[in-house]
């Protein structure tokens, strides 16, 4: 295949290495210092409930109207109602951030105080969801065990398929690509102070997918080209032949992807849609981080496990070539003095 340009990835690796662990901590440190995590009411625990209203009305006297009839944290979020023809029709999400949900006694007095304070408005309730924190807690470890389990089928699929390449090793690697991605699309959420929801979970595993997609083709690459160039070839040049093969493909295909789900981003944007936002967002940048980890982050290390583990081979064989040859000698010692 004739390639227009060559890009040396296995000599570049710790660029790529730093660049990955620079935007990490960066990351971590505003996480620590600046923006802490939200983790939604459906892991930790809580309830939601969702109002409609028309007209125009500060958000700060809804909240402290709302905030005054109960004595739990509360936090707001408002959006246009979608479900109304009315283009002057809003929605205001109340979430009760405590680790239990609230009574209905308590729903009540809220929706009351908002109907009392704004009786021109028409406050009504349009839906209202809690979750036990042991419920939450529970569907929390059930998605963690998901991605897991998902990982452990990944290294096993790619140790089976590719074992003439040294399949466990490129399985272990595509796993270590697909933790950088998972860690990028955390502090996504993180940095765009969205809260850690079905969303993170639905987002991780799509992620995962195009991501472990990207590297298997560049594996099936490596082991077509392992093939065609010989065993003189070593392993960071056929790595780099292989990659710089499929830069395109991979390139054009994330570009396309990323294009479909902005479009999406941009109308969820227009129409402030929340739940869409913080699913398209942290998917395109996932995307991107999926594409990038299995170039430059994948196969690099992998290739530097190879190259690891044929040095110890080739220091393995050298030792026993050097106890073959003293053994033959002091035989020839003990002959010669017979």
């Amino acid at each position: 295949m004739r390639q227009r340009f060559h890009i040396d990835f296995v000599k570049n690796s710790k660029i790529f290495f730093c660049i990955s662990l620079g935007i990490m901590l960066v990351c971590l440190i505003l996480n620590i210092f600046v923006i802490p995590t939200r983790v939604d009411i459906q892991f930790t625990g809580g309830t939601i409930v969702k109002y409609s209203y028309s007209g125009a009305l500060e958000e700060k006297k809804i909240s402290d109207a709302a905030q005054k009839a109960t004595k739990e944290t509360v936090s707001f979020t408002f959006s246009e109602n979608l479900a109304s023809s009315d283009s002057n029709s809003h929605m205001v999400a109340l979430e009760f951030t405590n680790s239990k949900a609230i009574s209905v006694d308590e729903q009540d007095e809220v929706t009351k105080a908002l109907t009392e304070a704004f009786p021109k408005n028409n406050f009504k309730v349009e839906e209202s969801s809690s979750v036990d924190a042991s419920k939450g807690t529970n569907f929390f470890f059930k998605c963690l065990a998901a991605v897991i389990l998902a990982a452990v089928l990944i290294i096993g699929y790619i140790a089976i398929r590719f074992k003439k390449i040294g399949g466990l090793s490129a399985g272990v690697m595509a796993v270590v690509a697909l933790i950088h991605d998972l860690i990028i699309v955390y502090f996504v959420f993180a940095m765009f102070n969205m809260s850690l929801d079905d969303n993170f979970i639905a987002v991780v595993l799509m992620v995962l997918g195009y991501s472990v997609n990207d590297t298997i083709v560049i594996y099936d690459r490596i082991r077509e080209n392992r093939r065609k160039m010989g065993p003189k070839a070593t392993t960071a040049e056929v790595t780099n032949s292989s990659i710089n093969q499929c830069f395109t493909r991979t390139i054009c295909t994330s570009i396309t992807t990323i294009a479909a789900i902005g479009s999406v981003l941009v109308v969820s944007l227009i129409y402030n849609i929340d739940s869409i936002i913080s699913f398209a967002l942290p998917m395109m940048i996932g995307l991107v981080s999926g594409c990038y980890s299995s170039i430059c982050i994948a196969t690099p290390l992998w290739v530097m496990w190879k190259n690891h583990s044929d040095k110890k081979k080739a220091e393995k064989e050298s030792m026993k070539k050097k106890g073959s040859k003293k053994a033959a000698k002091n035989s020839e010692k003990k002959t010669e003095k017979a």
